[in-house]
């Protein structure tokens, strides 16, 4: 088991320090959230992955306190939070617009709220200090918002949200205001500053790609619902569903039929391949029996000849897309339906120069794929 695993698996052996029952969140005739149930654990980086209208915003604003459930129960650190005013929960939500005192210092900004609670100067002073040096802007103290960056202002909002010393932190989109190369930079450094503060994350995005940096889990919402559940590398290799494999990430997916059962391997009939493919394992279900099949795009290879692989399949490059450390072709297979193959750059000279209206074979090993519910 690796360190990240045994990590998580450290966490889960304590009480959840979030426990959603049955959460439903309804306005008027539409239901934004839909009968929840989800444990998150202490110490725990918790992303809630979804797109537009798919409830995750508002999971937050019931867990902080500005939203009344419809229906369920919400308990903190073992507590009922029905009727818990928000300024009374142990949870500070920071928001994507950061909200900083344009006229104060960062020292201020940070010490807002401490100085709100009555510290004591020195505690004030103390705390401060440490915060600033948590998130690196020991000798930007001074200096008005106005004068930091986009990274620097996020920073300064994340030491403020820290200063009361939540239990849980919320966080709503808390890197889409930035560029991506400063997004990208970013993630670590929130990643970083959550396992030194030791406090409970749970942040709202819609970007897949800052979800599987972030997060210990991803809970993957679609219409009000978690689809699923579990770590990054899980839900990208393992999907759950149609829904989670073509929305974490790019896949290619087939409507198929299962065919031949063997000891180790089962055919499945593809009517839009107009042929077979091969599966390296056992599958649940009656022969005939409706299914799915995934498979991403880096699984596949792209070569000039035929490698009598088990699953390969001929067509032409319609597309090319050079992204730098990677390309993207777009094969239009003899069958007719395009097939996405990712390949990385390794070498600055592309040996294979593989180009528009090349003939090609794709192949991809019998365990490359993903069979999932129809």
């Amino acid at each position: 088991m690796d360190k990240a695993k045994e990590a998580l698996r450290q966490k889960q052996s304590q009480a959840p320090i979030i426990q959603l029952k049955g959460v439903t969140k309804r306005f008027g005739a539409v239901t934004a959230v839909d009968h929840i149930d989800l444990d998150i654990y202490p110490g725990e980086l918790f992303c809630l992955l979804g797109g537009s209208g798919s409830g995750k915003s508002t999971l937050l604003r019931m867990l902080s306190g500005f939203e009344t459930p419809s229906e369920g129960q919400i308990i903190i650190d073992g507590v009922d939070m029905a009727g818990v005013e928000p300024y009374e929960r142990p949870v500070n939500m920071m928001f994507q617009s950061y909200a900083l005192f344009p006229h104060m210092t960062v020292f201020d900004n940070v010490a807002y709220g401490l100085r709100r609670m009555k510290f004591s100067k020195a505690e004030v002073h103390a705390q401060v200090a440490e915060l600033l040096h948590m998130v690196q802007l020991d000798d930007y103290a001074k200096r008005k918002p106005h004068q930091l960056s986009g990274g620097q202002r996020q920073r300064v909002a994340l030491a403020r949200a820290l200063a009361r010393r939540p239990k849980l932190l919320l966080l709503d989109e808390p890197l889409g205001a930035l560029d991506k190369k400063l997004r990208e930079e970013t993630q670590f450094e929130l990643v970083k500053i959550q396992e030194q503060s030791g406090v409970t994350f749970v942040v709202v995005t819609h970007d897949q790609e800052e979800a599987m940096t972030l997060a210990d889990r991803i809970g993957v919402m679609d219409r009000g619902r978690i689809v699923q559940i579990g770590e990054p590398r899980d839900i990208y290799e393992y999907p759950g569903s149609r829904f989670v494999a073509d929305f974490i990430g790019s896949v290619n997916l087939f409507d198929c039929s299962i065919g031949e059962e063997g000891e180790d391997f089962t055919i499945l009939d593809s009517e839009d391949l107009k042929g077979s493919i091969r599966v390296g394992h056992g599958i649940s279900g009656a022969p005939g029996s409706d299914v799915s099949y995934a498979i991403r795009p880096e699984k596949i290879a792209l070569n000039r000849d035929s490698e009598n692989a088990d699953n390969e399949f001929s067509g032409i490059i319609e597309d090319v897309a050079y992204m730098g450390n990677w390309s993207l072709y777009r094969v239009r297979l003899d069958c007719g339906c395009i097939l996405k193959v990712s390949q990385a750059n390794l070498k600055r000279q592309d040996q294979t120069n593989l180009t528009w209206d090349d003939r090609v074979f794709a192949s991809w090993s019998d365990t490359a794929g993903v069979v999932l519910p129809s």
